[in-house]
């Protein structure tokens, strides 16, 4: 590295056409205009993207689904090498069928099983992104690489890279790479963070993409029309398996088809006749025991809860940049475990883990991320395993 040369917006000491970008390209409009800045600001500029499925496997769960839409499938990957093609950079595409299939679609079918409501897009960004895909940047000689996250990386005084919300609240996906480590966020950049999606769009439209007016995909890319149960049938035959509907006070007031039909909170589609309460109120599922296959409801109030237990845990800050004071292990936080909440105030016990929200909150489910933040800043969070009250 030349020292006496300025720092590119990359953070290296060299010049642009020095720096060599791994850009992840999922085949949409934000990728495409990250790689399409970089390489007009004259960055050696490498597309990669990863194709999870294997068209010639009828029996990968949402294969029919992927062939004509969401990411890293099919036409992504044309509208992804066409843009590379069209600029006049290199794109590979990799197969890590088989990575995914094993990291996030067998986690997610499994968590479902065991009565979990799993995020599988943290999970893919966790493992066959930020994991494996940094490891192909590497192997490509990589200074380092960038994605089309909504999300901004800051560097601090000390050199120290930090992740923070997204300017635009609306598309911040700072929920979803909260796992993200400290190695690897020093090895990747977000150059997206500071915008709102219509200038990405605009940007789009001014360096000529195809792809300017994609529209964004809304669903989980393996599960078509937000059907769960329907993957998770076709992948865990037996997760339809019958069994009781329990009220919290030990009645039992119906029969269900398979857990993986219902979620903490849910109240519509339970399957339950009137009587059952007083006064006939709505009843919300309370509880999965997935030992005993029983769903358990109960009144709004039996949902109250206001401490998140959590592992497997990935924290961004030590004690040298986010103190408690001495003696105490509690850190104000604001957190959210659903990535469209607004964060609410929390205490995070940086001993236990566990995080005591100043207020109940309703429907927290197990397989749910609880993500930490301090003003704007991302500090991590943990997966949630499970909820009391105090």
């Amino acid at each position: 590295m030349n020292k006496d040369h300025a720092i590119n917006s990359m953070g290296f000491a060299k010049p642009p056409s020095e720096t060599r970008v791994v850009v992840a390209m999922s085949g949409g409009v934000d990728s495409s205009v990250c790689a399409a800045l970089l390489h007009e600001q004259g960055y050696d500029v490498v597309g990669v993207t990863l194709q999870l499925y294997d068209y010639g496997d009828a029996t990968s769960a949402g294969a029919q689904a992927v062939k004509s839409k969401t990411c890293c499938a099919g036409q992504d990957i044309y509208d992804a090498r066409r843009v590379a093609e069209g600029l006049g950079f290199p794109h590979y595409v990799l197969n890590y069928e088989s990575n995914f299939r094993e990291s996030v679609i067998d986690d997610f079918a499994d968590s479902y099983l065991k009565g979990e409501t799993p995020i599988p897009c943290v999970r893919c960004n966790q493992t066959v992104k930020f994991r494996d895909l940094l490891a192909v940047a590497h192997d490509l000689g990589a200074d380092c690489m960038a994605t089309g996250h909504y999300i901004q990386r800051i560097v601090d005084d000390a050199g120290r890279a930090h992740l923070e919300r997204a300017h635009d609240d609306g598309k911040d996906q700072s929920y979803f790479l909260f796992a993200t480590t400290q190695e690897q966020l020093n090895f990747l950049r977000f150059p997206l963070g500071g915008w709102s999606k219509d200038i990405t769009r605009q940007h789009a439209e001014r360096l000529g993409l195809m792809n300017a007016d994609k529209p964004d995909s809304q669903d989980i890319c393996f599960v078509p029309h937000g059907d769960y149960a329907k993957v998770v049938k076709k992948m865990r035959p037996e997760a339809e398996k019958p069994g009781n509907i329990v009220h919290v006070d030990g009645r039992i007031v119906g029969d269900h088809k398979g857990i993986i039909h219902y979620t903490i909170g849910q109240r519509r589609g339970i399957g339950i006749g009137g009587g059952v309460s007083e006064n006939n109120e709505p009843l919300y599922v309370v509880e999965l025991r997935p030992d005993a296959n029983e769903v358990v409801v109960g009144p709004k109030e039996a949902l109250a809860r206001n401490v998140l237990h959590i592992q497997d845990c990935n924290w961004l800050f030590d004690g040298s940049n986010l103190k408690t004071e001495k003696g105490c292990p509690f850190l104000p936080v604001m957190v959210k475990f659903r990535s469209v909440m607004k964060p609410t105030p929390a205490l995070l016990n940086t001993e236990t883990n566990d995080i005591k929200l100043d207020s109940p909150h309703y429907g927290i489910a197990a397989g749910q991320a609880a993500v930490c933040y301090v003003n704007d800043r991302v500090i991590g969070g943990g997966w949630i395993t499970a909820t009391s009250s105090t």
